[in-house]
């Protein structure tokens, strides 16, 4: 007896949908910028690129580019990781949205941010990207990038706010999720994780309690194979376990 109903409504939502006059409102244009961390002897890195063009021409900022109309948030920052940083099946997860109205001198831009941890090993450097060692100053929640020759750069737009804001949100999910294994080659040592997180929150750890917390985590599965090329005693190999035991 409702279906006469339903219909009714679902005509007259097509009706209004089809007559619908979008112009009457300004629309800002939407981009994704992604934060592509990496560790790399003992220091936290950033993949940035040179732009090209204005405005901030010259300038190192981060991967990024326009939403499409016809793809979704995740698949413009999947695009953008793999047509600009050559990386693929990489972790990506959602950051933060930034709209300051003046962020981008251009036009009203509002950016999704993303981030991605990398293995150092699948970094690609070139003429346009360049990987940058990252210092957070967690009271300030600043950074300072520096290339390899330690000039200090200042990024883009207002990239430097969204890069210090993935490394604070990294540091605060390293407590309770398994984020550093990404850092990581499938096979690592308890010391080498333990460096990994050690870098990420920029202090030292106890070694002993460490390995106790991570090891009763059950996210850890011994190989029962070494290290090799080592002078001094090998450790051991783990591997990351999806599912916990």
């Amino acid at each position: 007896m409702k279906r006469p109903r339903a219909n009714t409504q679902l005509a007259k939502e097509k009706e209004f949908l089809t007559s619908y006059d979008s112009r009457g409102f300004e629309k800002p244009s939407v981009t994704v910028d992604v934060v592509i961390l990496t560790i790399h002897n003992n220091f936290l890195k950033v993949l940035l690129m040179k732009r090209t063009e204005h405005p901030f021409k010259d300038s190192w900022s981060l991967l990024g580019g326009f939403v499409g109309m016809q793809e979704s948030l995740d698949e413009g920052a999947a695009r953008v990781l793999e047509q600009k940083g050559q990386l693929k099946g990489v972790f990506l997860e959602q950051l933060y949205t930034f709209g300051d109205v003046s962020r981008d001198p251009r036009m009203r831009i509002i950016s999704v941010s993303y981030y991605a941890l990398v293995e150092y090993a699948r970094m690609k450097e070139n003429s346009v990207l360049g990987l940058f060692q990252v210092n957070y100053d967690e009271k300030k929640n600043t950074v300072t990038i520096k290339d390899g020759t330690n000039k200090t750069h200042t990024p883009a737009f207002d990239h430097a706010e969204i890069l210090a804001t993935a490394i604070k949100r990294i540091r605060g999910k390293l407590e309770y999720a398994p984020l550093g294994f990404e850092l990581l080659p499938e096979r690592f040592t308890l010391r080498q994780l333990q460096e990994v997180h050690e870098t990420i929150l920029d202090k030292r750890l106890n070694k002993d309690s460490f390995r106790r917390k991570v090891l009763a985590s059950g996210m850890l599965k011994a190989t029962g194979k070494l290290e090799a090329g080592k002078d001094f005693r090998p450790a051991e190999l783990y591997i990351f376990r999806e599912t916990p035991s």
